[in-house]
């Protein structure tokens, strides 16, 4: 049942107060903006001290339209704490003529997740081995740095992630093949290729960057092109869609790191779910900073960065989240349905310390001195890693935590 504070936040005019602290906002202000950042407005009293912004939405970037999809992206431009990763979402479009992400390549590496649809990749090595693979909602794929290669959706069309191991890397500043030639002199090109001038009559005159051709064909043998020096040896793809989670009370995770998809060299994530009342526990990671992006439900991060200073952040889907290096923080499902996002990480693998097993594999009366219990506390810790836990948790809302 809800409180009165709680009727007044969501059924009238949000107010940045509490029974004993804070006031009354006449404006001007967004009203809609207030209900979705409910840790902002009104802060949990443990929140303390000035902490950068670890929160950004794709709905506030510019979004990019093209011929044959679209694109935005979340860099250190837009989320300036975020140095170690950017992020690229990316829509191709459906239909008999499909949208195509056409040949490139990057000097950083590119790390992709499937949101939705089917897209076909394919891409060469410098060894002259090709790959070409099918991807589809769940899946991922990692290109490394300088490798060329391309992106086109099936009939249905498709939206993915692309994660970059750049936090200022931009997707407007990669190496087209159109853009390339267009910027050769024409002779030049004949040359290289062998063939005439008059065979180059209809180059593009500026990057295609976006644009629509023939879907490829349903069944990828009828798409492959042999190389004389074989395949790539470390398969550019990975079927996260077919592993199986790790499933534990309050929700499930997958991993993925250079460990099971050796390729991806400088990109691990994980790929949690809570269901309602659980949180993804208290933990930190002592390797690298922390990428998050929100791919369905609500949720509620706190990060504590030392020195007494503490934030609280609200997300949802299609919301960016950040933690830099070995900052404590948890996620807390605030809604009704499952909160699903990835951790992503610049490393070649996946590592967390969790406080409860921290503690758990310390002696317990060391435990007890920190933090004035007693054995019925510390004989409730767990000296395995359960990642989400506490589905039972009755959560408070942030309007009623002080």
């Amino acid at each position: 049942m809800k409180t009165n504070i709680e009727n007044a936040f969501w059924n009238g005019l949000p107010q940045p107060q509490n029974a004993t602290r804070g006031g009354t906002d006449s404006g001007p202000r967004d009203v809609s903006r207030d209900r979705e950042n409910p840790d902002l407005l009104i802060p949990p009293i443990t929140d303390k001290g000035t902490v950068p912004n670890l929160h950004f939405s794709f709905s506030n970037v510019h979004n990019r339209l093209e011929e044959g999809g679209w694109t935005r992206e979340i860099t250190a431009r837009e989320l300036p704490v975020s140095t170690t990763i950017a992020g690229i979402n990316m829509r191709l479009r459906p239909g008999q003529l499909t949208g195509v992400r056409e040949l490139h390549w990057h000097k950083q590496a590119e790390w992709a997740y499937m949101i939705s649809g089917k897209a076909r990749i394919t891409a060469v090595d410098g060894e002259g081995r090709n790959f070409a693979d099918d991807v589809k909602i769940g899946d991922l794929w990692y290109f490394p740095a300088g490798i060329p290669h391309s992106i086109q959706a099936h009939t249905e069309g498709c939206e993915f992630l692309l994660v970059f191991d750049d936090g200022m890397f931009s997707e407007n500043d990669t190496f087209l093949v159109s853009e390339w030639l267009s910027r050769t002199p024409l002779d030049i090109v004949a040359k290289n290729f062998g063939v005439s001038l008059e065979t180059l009559e209809s180059l593009p005159p500026k990057e295609k960057y976006f644009f629509l051709a023939p879907a490829p064909p349903e069944t990828l043998a009828n798409d492959e092109v042999i190389s004389p020096n074989g395949r790539v040896p470390q398969w550019f793809s990975y079927h996260l869609s077919q592993q199986a989670p790790i499933k534990v009370a309050g929700g499930q995770v997958k991993i993925v790191d250079s460990g099971n998809f050796p390729a991806s060299k400088t990109i691990a994530a994980a790929l949690v779910e809570v269901q309602p009342g659980g949180i993804r526990e208290l933990h930190w990671h002592p390797n690298t900073d922390e990428w998050q992006y929100y791919l369905e439900g609500k949720g509620r991060m706190t990060v504590f960065t030392a020195s007494d200073k503490a934030r609280t952040f609200d997300f949802r889907a299609g919301d960016v989240g950040y933690v830099p290096f070995a900052m404590g923080h948890y996620v807390e499902n605030t809604g009704d349905t499952p909160l699903i996002f990835l951790e992503i990480f610049r490393s070649d693998r996946f590592v967390d310390i969790l406080l409860n097993q921290w503690l758990a594999l310390t002696p317990p009366e060391l435990v007890q001195a920190h933090l004035n219990v007693d054995e019925s506390f510390t004989n409730t810790l767990s000296k395995n890693k359960a990642i989400i836990i506490q589905p039972d948790y009755k959560r408070t809302e942030a309007i009623e935590r002080d």
